[in-house]
């Protein structure tokens, strides 16, 4: 007799402790480029995951397919949070469902001061965050507010891409190489910030070239190599092993 066996979205396939988000076995391609792989991981409320590997592995590919961006297509597997089938979803539901991405690009709106930028992200519900609870958040973003966005620094429009996703009521932010061209002392101040996020409970995926800034940042970490998952665990077991950063991270 042959056993079936049912996907619940709140255990990651082999595992039994409960999970926020549930990626299982995601394939997704670019027209026929197949990019991932039959995928699985899971993510905890209020955690953070880094999301590592060399480039083309399939970390942005994975973000935007959690988001549920037009591309890739999710043709296979099923992605769960917090009890709702993303992979059911269009970009705009997935959005609603507080499903929040921040592109490498960072997308800050040419001719919108900082505060119109993010004034903008709350035009329609859900709402997330005040203005004063960013500010406080973001004191350099107050200081800016009546500044155009495009002319922050590289930091400071990353802190207002952070801030954008936060102007809406999130559960989960999908940050896309946040630390890149940043000076080391702003990639500090970006993970402080990153830090109290966190304390607030959102949970957060971080895709990141400087794997290492990143492993110090994270609670667990999951490493992709050709759209394949190859390892999963404790962010300090990758920090402490030479030879697997050697071989999937190339430090």
């Amino acid at each position: 007799m042959t056993e079936t066996t049912t996907f619940n979205p709140n255990v990651n396939n082999a595992a039994t402790t409960p999970a926020f988000l549930s990626v299982w076995n995601v394939d997704a391609y670019y027209g026929e480029s197949y990019i991932v792989q039959g995928i699985s991981f899971k993510v905890h409320e209020g955690e953070i995951l880094a999301l590592l590997g060399r480039n083309g592995a399939g970390k942005t590919s994975t973000l935007r397919a959690i988001a549920r961006v037009d591309e890739p297509e999710v043709r296979a597997g099923e992605i769960w949070l917090d009890h709702k089938p993303l992979h059911q979803m269009k970009s705009h539901q997935a959005s609603a469902a507080g499903v929040a991405l921040v592109p490498e690009d960072r997308r800050i709106i040419p001719g919108l001061t900082v505060e119109e930028n993010l004034k903008l992200a709350q035009i329609a519900p859900p709402i997330g965050w005040s203005l004063e609870r960013i500010y406080q958040l973001f004191p350099r973003l107050e200081e800016r507010r009546k500044q155009e966005g495009v002319t922050l620094s590289g930091g400071e429009q990353q802190m207002l891409a952070i801030a954008r996703a936060l102007a809406r009521d999130i559960k989960i932010l999908l940050l896309d190489e946040p630390y890149e061209g940043l000076a080391p002392v702003i990639v500090q101040e970006i993970a402080k910030t990153l830090n109290l996020i966190r304390d607030q409970g959102i949970t957060t995926i971080i895709v990141e070239q400087n794997a290492v800034a990143a492993l110090k940042l994270a609670d667990r970490a999951v490493i992709l190599d050709t759209g394949s998952v190859v390892f999963d665990g404790d962010a300090k077991e990758v920090l402490e092993n030479q030879a697997l950063r050697e071989e999937y991270l190339a430090i």
